[in-house]
């Protein structure tokens, strides 16, 4: 996947699902790690940081 194509489902994920997309791509990441998919486990770390930078800082 490229960069463009992470920060496309980043968008779409955190569009769909709101503050709940970055737990939704931490989530994957874990299930397909279990797996042993270390390609696709990091792709899914990098869309959870993606939606991270999205949502910007955390308001305290």
């Amino acid at each position: 996947m490229s960069i463009g194509q992470i920060d496309d489902y980043a968008r779409q994920l955190y569009s769909a699902h709101g503050d709940r997309a970055e737990y939704e791509a931490a989530q994957r990441a874990k299930d397909y790690a279990a797996k042993g998919d270390r390609d696709t486990a990091e792709q899914w770390r990098q869309v959870r940081e993606a939606i991270r930078v999205l949502r910007g800082p955390n308001e305290s």
